[in-house]
């Protein structure tokens, strides 16, 4: 068993301190080990005094088996496990055994949860070892049918004329593939780079289908991929769509690239619309003053569970029974408050405007003002 060097420092130091205010002769600590026949053994890992020769290995003294005045075993028990013992030798006459014997046990317990949260933490480091073995495979793995993807869509591409109708579905085949090798690239950077959380990993990975490095986006650029995708899945789908009937002119300040935010928001709010209300239900994305507004004609959410559901990893109760995670509107809600605008759920979506449904529900997304150069309509 491989020990961290921090684990074997903090232990000779609980040893060290032990023996400081004991009038003990030799402390030992031994952990449990098996072999390859789950043959349990001891092996000794700490001892004190530091610069003392080793004691004998217990298999190759006997003597050590057998009680003596001298000699006490306590043991390391975490989660009803034995992980190994403390051995204890005196200088003192036996009358002292009961005086010391608490705090040796009280040495042990603490050695034993130590030993505990550093076995926890190797379990824990070889999981993710074999996960990042795992996530890397399949981004090798992906790289060939996505490449064969985009070849496929290339070739019927040449085979259609300029006037085509079908030319923009292919064009957007093709879109919606680079924006996969995007995502691909991002997760093998994942697997490649150390995976312990610092300031920097606070902040999601955004990677929208809008030009990331393209200056002051109209709403309409910004907003056009995905409503273009959208279209396409309502019809798929069988169901109404309704897109925004005018575009406000739009430009975004140049601080924190609050583009990809505003996107990565909609394109949750879209997703969430499309996967939790009823098939062929109707909805839409609408344009409201400073909002932008993802509604569906559904059964309104239960009133109770309307803050529930931004919570991360929790659903409706109509939504259990499909396939998700729970993050898209815990998402959104967090990169909406980071943005400082809002996002809120109102379930009379006509209270909002006069061509959305009566009953339903309109998630709205409210940008802060700064974020906007202007509000006229084109």
């Amino acid at each position: 068993m491989h020990l961290s060097d921090r684990f074997l420092e903090l232990a000779q130091q609980q040893l060290k301190f032990l023996a400081a205010d004991a009038d003990l002769a030799r402390l030992a600590l031994y952990i449990t080990e098996r072999d390859q026949h789950e043959t349990p053994t001891l092996t000794l890992v700490a001892q004190w005094p530091h610069d003392k020769s080793l004691p004998p290995a217990i298999s190759d003294d006997p003597s050590l088996r057998s009680a003596a005045p001298e000699r006490r075993w306590y043991p390391l028990r975490y989660d009803q496990n034995l992980l190994g013992v403390l051995r204890a030798e005196q200088h003192a006459l036996p009358s002292r055994e009961a005086h010391e014997a608490p705090r040796l046990q009280a040495c042990a317990d603490t050695l034993a949860c130590i030993l505990g949260l550093e076995l926890d933490r190797q379990r824990l480091h070889d999981q993710l070892d074999q996960q990042r073995n795992q996530l890397n495979l399949v981004v090798h793995q992906l790289r060939n049918p996505l490449t064969a993807l985009r070849t496929y869509a290339q070739l019927l591409l040449r085979r259609l004329g300029p006037d085509d109708q079908h030319r923009s579905l292919v064009e957007s085949l093709m879109q919606e593939q680079a924006q996969l090798n995007l995502y691909l690239q991002s997760l093998d950077r994942l697997g490649q780079t150390d995976p312990r959380l610092g300031a920097d990993n606070a902040t999601p990975l955004l990677l929208p289908p809008v030009p990331t490095d393209a200056p002051d986006l109209t709403i309409a650029e910004l907003l056009s991929p995905l409503i273009q995708r959208a279209s396409a899945t309502a019809t798929l789908q069988s169901r109404p769509w309704n897109g925004p009937s005018q575009w406000p002119e739009w430009t975004q300040t140049p601080r924190a690239a609050p583009d990809a935010v505003v996107a990565e928001i909609v394109a949750n709010l879209l997703e969430n619309a499309f996967r939790y209300s009823p098939p062929g239900c109707e909805l839409g994305l609408t344009l409201l003053d400073h909002d932008i507004c993802i509604w569906d004609a559904g059964p309104a959410i239960p009133a109770e569970e309307r803050e529930h559901i931004f919570a991360k990893g929790e659903r409706g109760s109509s939504s259990t029974d499909r396939p998700g995670s729970g993050l898209g509107l815990a998402l959104a809600r967090q990169l909406a408050d980071n943005l400082g605008g809002s996002l809120t759920l109102q379930t009379a979506p006509k209270t909002l405007h006069a061509s959305l449904p009566a009953v339903g529900n309109a998630f709205v997304l409210r940008l802060p003002r700064s974020s906007q150069a202007t509000t006229q309509l084109q």
